[in-house]
């Protein structure tokens, strides 16, 4: 059973696995970076966690963090899995808990990360509008998508 956690203090220690799993998850999705561009990103994901009103995680039986989630008022500003633990249904159950506790309706997503645009089709959400570029003015253009 997937277990979600809302974390108001982040300890070092979870900052370190908030790190771990934000890199895993993007080496398996988000083929379209460079090295240097995920390396770049770090400083922007340690700042990040600090501005979201809401953190939850998801914990293995060791008390490690394996999958996280940020929002702000009704939108998702950020969602990654351990790249092996992809596919085990915690991040379907982060955006139900999500849709359904917190009252979620947007979310962001790298157009060239297909895999997250089609879990977020699945998952009910369909693109409004699109950017040329992400927020950091970068090339990556970005679906700007709303729950149906």
């Amino acid at each position: 059973m997937v277990s979600i956690e809302t974390l108001d203090n982040i300890s070092k220690d979870d900052l370190e696995s908030i790190l771990k799993v934000w890199e895993s998850s993007v080496r398996a999705t988000h083929t379209f970076l460079k090295e240097e561009d995920i390396i770049s990103l770090i400083p922007q994901v340690k700042e990040g966690v600090n501005y979201v009103s809401k953190f939850l995680c998801v914990r293995d039986e060791k008390g490690i963090i394996k999958a996280f989630m940020g929002v702000e008022n009704d939108k998702i500003e950020m969602l990654f899995i351990d790249g092996n633990k992809r596919g085990k249904g915690i991040g379907k159950k982060l955006i139900s808990y999500a849709v359904e506790v917190l009252n979620i309706k947007y979310v962001d997503v790298n157009e060239q990360n297909m895999q997250a645009v089609g879990f977020y089709k699945h998952m009910g959400f369909d693109a409004f509008k699109r950017s040329e570029l992400d927020d950091g003015g970068n090339p990556f253009p970005i679906l700007h998508m709303k729950l149906l």
